[in-house]
Protein backbone atom coordinates (compact mmCIF):
# COMPACT_ATOMS: atom_id res chain seq x y z
CA UNK A 1 0.00 0.00 0.00
CA UNK A 2 1.56 3.36 -0.88
CA UNK A 3 2.07 5.67 1.87
CA UNK A 4 2.94 9.94 1.61
CA UNK A 5 0.82 12.58 0.84
CA UNK A 6 -1.44 11.74 -2.06
CA UNK A 7 -0.21 12.82 -5.63
CA UNK A 8 -2.36 15.54 -7.80
CA UNK A 9 -3.03 12.16 -10.21
CA UNK A 10 -4.46 10.39 -7.72
CA UNK A 11 -6.54 13.32 -6.18
CA UNK A 12 -7.63 13.56 -9.98
CA UNK A 13 -8.48 10.02 -9.79
CA UNK A 14 -10.73 10.66 -6.78
CA UNK A 15 -12.94 13.83 -8.22
CA UNK A 16 -13.50 11.22 -10.87
CA UNK A 17 -14.74 8.59 -8.45
CA UNK A 18 -16.82 11.43 -6.61
CA UNK A 19 -18.16 12.58 -10.33
CA UNK A 20 -19.60 8.53 -10.70
CA UNK A 21 -20.77 8.47 -7.31
CA UNK A 22 -18.53 5.75 -6.22
CA UNK A 23 -18.55 5.38 -2.36
CA UNK A 24 -14.93 6.34 -0.37
CA UNK A 25 -14.24 3.17 0.34
CA UNK A 26 -13.91 1.92 -3.50
CA UNK A 27 -12.39 5.05 -4.35
CA UNK A 28 -9.27 4.06 -1.67
CA UNK A 29 -9.80 0.54 -2.96
CA UNK A 30 -8.76 1.76 -6.70
CA UNK A 31 -5.91 3.69 -5.08
CA UNK A 32 -4.87 1.30 -2.91
CA UNK A 33 -4.98 3.54 -0.17
CA UNK A 34 -7.16 3.45 3.11
CA UNK A 35 -10.45 4.69 2.91
CA UNK A 36 -9.99 7.18 5.85
CA UNK A 37 -6.90 8.91 3.64
CA UNK A 38 -9.76 9.57 0.62
CA UNK A 39 -12.38 10.67 3.33
CA UNK A 40 -10.37 13.31 4.95
CA UNK A 41 -9.26 14.44 1.66
CA UNK A 42 -12.33 14.99 0.55
CA UNK A 43 -14.03 16.32 3.84
CA UNK A 44 -11.14 19.14 4.40
CA UNK A 45 -11.40 20.36 0.36
CA UNK A 46 -15.25 21.19 -0.03
CA UNK A 47 -16.99 17.88 0.93
CA UNK A 48 -18.21 15.30 -1.85
CA UNK A 49 -20.04 18.00 -3.81
CA UNK A 50 -17.77 20.38 -4.48
CA UNK A 51 -13.80 18.57 -4.02
CA UNK A 52 -11.55 20.27 -7.17
CA UNK A 53 -8.20 17.99 -7.53
CA UNK A 54 -6.59 21.01 -8.88
CA UNK A 55 -7.89 22.95 -5.51
CA UNK A 56 -7.20 20.65 -3.33
CA UNK A 57 -3.64 20.26 -4.19
CA UNK A 58 -3.15 23.66 -4.32
CA UNK A 59 -4.40 23.80 -0.63
CA UNK A 60 -1.97 20.83 0.28
CA UNK A 61 0.70 22.29 -0.59
CA UNK A 62 -0.22 26.18 0.92
CA UNK A 63 -0.64 24.16 4.29
CA UNK A 64 2.49 22.00 3.70
CA UNK A 65 4.11 25.54 2.84
CA UNK A 66 3.09 26.90 6.30
CA UNK A 67 4.21 24.39 8.27
CA UNK A 68 7.52 24.14 7.16
CA UNK A 69 7.72 28.14 7.53
CA UNK A 70 5.92 27.75 11.30
CA UNK A 71 7.99 26.92 14.53
CA UNK A 72 7.62 23.78 15.66
CA UNK A 73 5.21 22.93 18.24
CA UNK A 74 5.73 24.30 21.68
CA UNK A 75 7.67 21.71 23.60
CA UNK A 76 5.70 22.53 26.75
CA UNK A 77 2.82 20.66 24.88
CA UNK A 78 1.62 17.26 26.35
CA UNK A 79 3.50 14.19 25.00
CA UNK A 80 1.39 11.40 23.69
CA UNK A 81 -0.01 8.86 26.40
CA UNK A 82 -0.70 5.12 26.21
CA UNK A 83 1.82 4.36 23.45
CA UNK A 84 -0.25 6.65 21.03
CA UNK A 85 1.11 7.36 17.78
CA UNK A 86 1.48 10.77 17.63
CA UNK A 87 1.30 10.98 13.62
CA UNK A 88 -1.58 8.31 13.58
CA UNK A 89 -3.39 10.88 16.22
CA UNK A 90 -2.86 14.07 14.41
CA UNK A 91 -4.00 12.82 11.18
CA UNK A 92 -7.28 10.85 13.06
CA UNK A 93 -7.99 14.91 15.09
CA UNK A 94 -7.80 15.80 11.18
CA UNK A 95 -10.25 13.10 9.81
CA UNK A 96 -12.08 13.67 12.66
CA UNK A 97 -12.12 17.82 12.21
CA UNK A 98 -13.76 17.61 8.27
CA UNK A 99 -15.93 15.19 9.31
CA UNK A 100 -17.17 17.53 11.62
CA UNK A 101 -17.11 20.28 8.77
CA UNK A 102 -18.99 17.82 6.41
CA UNK A 103 -21.87 18.01 8.93
CA UNK A 104 -22.33 21.40 8.25
CA UNK A 105 -20.07 23.04 11.30
CA UNK A 106 -17.40 25.94 10.74
CA UNK A 107 -14.15 25.01 10.16
CA UNK A 108 -13.02 26.54 13.78
CA UNK A 109 -15.60 25.14 15.62
CA UNK A 110 -14.88 21.81 13.91
CA UNK A 111 -11.03 22.31 15.22
CA UNK A 112 -11.64 23.36 18.81
CA UNK A 113 -14.86 20.44 19.25
CA UNK A 114 -12.03 17.74 17.44
CA UNK A 115 -9.04 18.99 19.91
CA UNK A 116 -10.82 18.84 23.28
CA UNK A 117 -13.40 15.41 22.34
CA UNK A 118 -9.66 14.03 21.69
CA UNK A 119 -8.01 15.47 24.91
CA UNK A 120 -8.36 12.50 27.61
CA UNK A 121 -9.16 15.37 29.94
CA UNK A 122 -11.87 16.16 27.96
CA UNK A 123 -11.42 19.93 29.02
CA UNK A 124 -9.01 23.12 27.96
CA UNK A 125 -8.33 26.59 28.49
CA UNK A 126 -8.65 29.08 25.86
CA UNK A 127 -4.45 29.26 25.98
CA UNK A 128 -3.71 25.49 25.39
CA UNK A 129 -6.08 25.76 22.96
CA UNK A 130 -4.48 28.42 21.22
CA UNK A 131 -0.88 26.89 21.65
CA UNK A 132 -2.40 23.32 19.95
CA UNK A 133 -4.10 25.24 17.57
CA UNK A 134 -1.88 27.72 16.70
CA UNK A 135 -4.79 30.43 16.14
CA UNK A 136 -5.25 34.09 17.59
CA UNK A 137 -7.27 33.91 21.23
CA UNK A 138 -10.11 35.66 19.21
CA UNK A 139 -10.84 32.86 17.09
CA UNK A 140 -10.74 30.67 20.04
CA UNK A 141 -13.64 32.64 22.05
CA UNK A 142 -15.26 32.80 18.71
CA UNK A 143 -15.18 29.35 18.17
CA UNK A 144 -16.45 28.02 22.03
CA UNK A 145 -19.49 30.54 22.13
CA UNK A 146 -20.67 28.74 18.88
CA UNK A 147 -20.09 25.43 20.69
CA UNK A 148 -21.50 26.55 24.06
CA UNK A 149 -24.71 27.72 22.02
CA UNK A 150 -24.94 24.56 20.04
CA UNK A 151 -24.56 22.43 23.79
CA UNK A 152 -21.67 20.99 22.76
CA UNK A 153 -19.03 22.58 25.33
CA UNK A 154 -19.61 23.83 28.90
CA UNK A 155 -17.40 26.09 30.90
CA UNK A 156 -16.43 26.33 34.92
CA UNK A 157 -13.42 27.41 36.56
CA UNK A 158 -10.68 25.80 37.51
CA UNK A 159 -8.75 25.71 41.09
CA UNK A 160 -6.67 28.84 39.64
CA UNK A 161 -9.99 30.50 38.77
CA UNK A 162 -9.12 29.87 34.89
CA UNK A 163 -12.20 29.22 32.73
CA UNK A 164 -11.93 25.67 31.36
CA UNK A 165 -13.96 24.63 28.57
CA UNK A 166 -15.39 20.88 28.70
CA UNK A 167 -16.74 18.03 26.59
CA UNK A 168 -18.00 15.45 28.48
CA UNK A 169 -20.78 12.53 28.09
CA UNK A 170 -23.47 14.33 28.14
CA UNK A 171 -22.22 16.77 25.05
CA UNK A 172 -24.48 15.08 22.42
CA UNK A 173 -27.09 14.49 24.34
CA UNK A 174 -27.45 18.74 25.09
CA UNK A 175 -26.39 19.34 21.37
CA UNK A 176 -29.79 16.93 20.38
CA UNK A 177 -31.98 18.76 23.32
CA UNK A 178 -30.99 22.11 21.68
CA UNK A 179 -31.57 21.19 18.02
CA UNK A 180 -35.10 20.06 19.18
CA UNK A 181 -35.56 23.51 20.93
CA UNK A 182 -34.43 25.16 17.71
CA UNK A 183 -36.67 22.82 15.43
CA UNK A 184 -39.37 23.50 17.57
CA UNK A 185 -39.42 27.63 16.70
CA UNK A 186 -39.60 26.62 13.24
CA UNK A 187 -42.81 24.31 14.21
CA UNK A 188 -44.11 27.21 16.17
CA UNK A 189 -43.51 30.05 13.47
CA UNK A 190 -44.83 27.83 10.44
CA UNK A 191 -48.21 27.26 12.28
CA UNK A 192 -48.38 31.20 12.59
CA UNK A 193 -47.74 31.22 9.10
CA UNK A 194 -50.91 29.42 8.33
CA UNK A 195 -52.94 31.81 10.29
CA UNK A 196 -51.30 34.57 7.99
CA UNK A 197 -51.66 32.78 5.17
CA UNK A 198 -55.40 31.33 5.57
CA UNK A 199 -56.79 27.96 6.13
CA UNK A 200 -57.28 26.04 2.99
CA UNK A 201 -54.55 28.12 0.84
CA UNK A 202 -51.95 25.90 -0.95
CA UNK A 203 -49.08 27.67 1.15
CA UNK A 204 -50.72 27.10 3.97
CA UNK A 205 -50.95 23.74 3.91
CA UNK A 206 -47.37 23.55 2.72
CA UNK A 207 -46.57 25.60 6.12
CA UNK A 208 -49.04 23.12 8.25
CA UNK A 209 -47.39 19.86 6.66
CA UNK A 210 -44.01 21.35 7.61
CA UNK A 211 -44.71 22.04 10.96
CA UNK A 212 -46.40 18.00 11.64
CA UNK A 213 -43.37 16.48 9.87
CA UNK A 214 -40.67 18.77 12.00
CA UNK A 215 -43.07 18.63 15.26
CA UNK A 216 -43.13 14.92 15.26
CA UNK A 217 -39.60 14.64 14.09
CA UNK A 218 -38.52 17.12 16.80
CA UNK A 219 -40.36 15.07 19.88
CA UNK A 220 -39.03 11.57 18.56
CA UNK A 221 -35.49 12.85 18.69
CA UNK A 222 -35.81 14.97 22.26
CA UNK A 223 -37.72 11.12 23.48
CA UNK A 224 -34.77 9.28 22.32
CA UNK A 225 -32.07 11.26 23.51
CA UNK A 226 -33.58 11.04 26.68
CA UNK A 227 -34.04 7.62 26.79
CA UNK A 228 -30.44 7.55 25.26
CA UNK A 229 -28.90 9.19 28.02
CA UNK A 230 -30.88 7.14 30.68
CA UNK A 231 -29.64 3.49 29.43
CA UNK A 232 -26.29 4.57 28.35
CA UNK A 233 -25.28 6.59 31.54
CA UNK A 234 -27.03 5.28 34.13
CA UNK A 235 -24.60 4.77 37.23
CA UNK A 236 -24.66 1.16 38.06
CA UNK A 237 -25.43 0.52 41.81
CA UNK A 238 -22.03 0.17 43.94
CA UNK A 239 -21.78 -2.59 46.50
CA UNK A 240 -21.86 0.18 49.31
CA UNK A 241 -25.22 0.52 47.93
CA UNK A 242 -26.65 -2.85 48.06
CA UNK A 243 -25.00 -3.14 51.61
CA UNK A 244 -27.31 0.03 52.76
CA UNK A 245 -30.54 -1.42 50.79
CA UNK A 246 -30.04 -4.99 52.64
CA UNK A 247 -29.30 -3.44 55.81
CA UNK A 248 -32.40 -0.95 55.79
CA UNK A 249 -34.41 -4.30 54.72
CA UNK A 250 -33.38 -6.16 57.10
CA UNK A 251 -33.77 -3.14 59.68
CA UNK A 252 -37.36 -3.39 58.49
CA UNK A 253 -38.09 -6.83 59.06
CA UNK A 254 -36.40 -6.85 62.09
Amino acid sequence: MPGGRLTQQERQQIALGLADGLAYAEIARRLDRPTSTVTREVMRNGGPTSYRAESAHRATERRTHRRRQAAPRDPAAPEQLHGRDAEAVREYEETFTAVLMGSGMPTMMSRVMACLTLTDTGSLTASELVQRLQVSPASISKAVAFLEEQGFVRRERDDRRRERYIVDDDIWYRSMVASARSTAQIVEIARKGVGVLGPDTPAATRLENVARFLDFVSESIARAAEQARDILHAKPATPQDDTAGTGAAQGQDG
